[in-house]
């Protein structure tokens, strides 16, 4: 089923540890990547005409899979004010064919270390002291058949920060850094250049990967026009996504007080009882304050009725948001490894090893990012679900999976906007039949699909599908890349 490595784990997973210092190289727009970025201690400069105000620094590194080139760096912004970090990872399989993958967190301010470090990339983080460099290897890297980027976005996620105090709040707006370093890396690595290119990524990416793609498609139409050379975007994949806010609430009871998730609900009778009755009058004030329009006084009203009255219940269960099954553990994003994490990417060696410049400490995610993003309402401003129907309608594929054990963007509210989505493929979808979908001959989750849209579940797994379910996860996301059904 699964093409991976018959080799020792822990051997794999050897990373350097020499410590390297990280000075400016020149600039250059040379066409392959390997043949130009060649030097471990040093950034090499790279611009386009295209993009004045942007350029992109990049090293090579030892960094996480010594099977393939790694290589992470800054995308410079706004004339250099911003800095976003980035790490990328050549495929296992073959670099020289393989799609170009974007892997991007949540949050909003979320960042990509998670899902590079706990998730799908080449390495995970060591929980158990088994390894010399913090790191283990990952037999089930989205990498085995892709070429992926991890981005920290937008500024002051991760490794990423700004010189002066600038911030980006919208995701409208992030959406344009991030095609200007799509469109400088590929403008500038021929070697990839016209190759597919898939938008992945969780939760807030909900909110941000349709946008991105839309920004991204609707530019690429401008640069037609113009004769110049456009991005290869083939699909879009969200789990655990937030991109309807309308089915949030909805789903959430029916995880709590419902079989949605285990098969007896663990929410106490009294809480759900409550919950049940103020559901109609939280549905009813996120429609007139939130959906059928913005209204910034009425939205937050809404949004802290229906928290009050439907969340605090589940908070104080004591159980992890992102997985039912488990109680919370650590911090507030109820990982331990989400400390050690930012604990190892902290490191003065790995810093160095990546070329991170952020003057301040790693965090997984940024409070001052997320404040930011909610006095925009940026969550509510767009309804998310109009950019999934126009890529639709353009026959971008788009794939929402989501893991059923999850309750914070649980499967049942993304089944509901997907249900209820306007687009001229709808019908199509509504008479199209559930079916299985196996890995190793065991039942992974169900799915359903008609012309470019899929929905699938992942039984058993959270809100981080690849952290819970890694076989599952991989052989849905090979089975995506190759265009077969699952």
């Amino acid at each position: 089923m699964f093409r991976l490595f018959s080799v020792s784990l822990v051997a794999l997973a050897a990373v350097s540890a020499v410590q390297r210092v990280c000075g400016q190289g020149s600039g250059t727009n040379a066409s392959t990547l390997s043949a130009v970025v060649t030097a471990q201690d040093e950034y090499t400069t790279l611009t386009h005409p295209s993009f004045r105000r942007h350029q992109v620094r990049v090293k090579k590194t030892d960094f996480c899979d010594p099977t393939v080139n790694v290589y992470t760096g800054y995308l410079d912004v706004d004339d250099g004010a911003k800095h976003m970090f980035f790490y990328f990872f050549e495929s296992r399989r073959d670099p020289d064919k393989d799609d170009v993958m974007m892997w991007i967190n949540g949050g909003p301010g979320c960042s990509s270390a998670t899902g590079l470090l706990m998730e799908l990339g080449p390495c995970n983080i060591d929980m158990k002291n088994v390894s010399a460099n913090g790191t283990v290897w990952n037999p089930y890297s989205w990498n085995n058949e892709a070429n992926i980027f991890f981005l920290d976005q937008p500024v002051g996620v991760g490794y990423s920060y700004a010189d002066y105090g600038e911030s980006v709040e919208t995701t409208e707006d992030a959406a344009k850094n991030v095609h200007a370093f799509i469109s400088i890396f590929f403008e500038t690595f021929k070697e990839f250049a016209g190759r597919p290119l898939h938008l992945s990524g969780e939760s807030y990416g909900g909110r941000y990967l349709p946008a991105f793609a839309s920004y991204i498609y609707d530019q690429n139409q401008l640069a037609k026009a113009k004769g110049l050379s456009t991005i290869n975007m083939k699909s879009v994949l969200i789990g655990n996504g937030i991109t309807d806010v309308s089915t949030i609430y909805d789903g959430r009871y029916e995880i709590e007080c419902g079989t949605a998730a285990l098969e007896v609900p663990f929410q106490k009778i009294s809480t759900c009882v409550q919950m049940k009755i103020a559901l109609r009058r939280c549905n009813a004030a996120m429609y007139n304050g939130c959906i059928d329009q913005l209204d910034e006084i009425n939205c937050r009203a809404a949004v802290n009725f229906c928290d009050s009255f439907l969340s605090t219940g589940y908070w104080e269960s004591g159980r992890n948001v992102y997985d039912v099954s488990k109680m919370c553990l650590g911090n507030s994003l109820c990982y331990l490894e989400n400390s050690a994490i930012a604990s190892f990417l902290d490191r003065h060696d790995v810093r160095k090893l990546l070329g991170a410049e952020s003057p301040g400490n790693f965090t997984s995610c940024s409070p001052e990012v997320g404040m930011r993003f909610l006095a925009r309402l940026d969550k509510w401003a767009v309804p998310s679900q109009h950019y999934v129907a126009g890529l639709l309608e353009r026959s971008i594929r788009m794939l929402i999976y989501a893991g059923t054990y999850d309750w914070q963007c649980n499967w049942v509210a993304n089944k509901l906007w997907v249900d209820k989505l306007e687009w001229t493929g709808k019908d199509a979808y509504d008479i199209a039949g559930w079916r299985d979908w196996l890995v190793d001959g065991h039942k992974a989750g169900e799915t359903k699909a008609a012309g470019p849209l899929t929905f699938a579940t992942v039984r058993e797994a959270g809100h981080m599908v690849p952290h819970d379910k890694p076989a599952e996860s991989f052989a849905m996301v090979s089975r995506w890349l190759a265009g077969e059904d699952f």
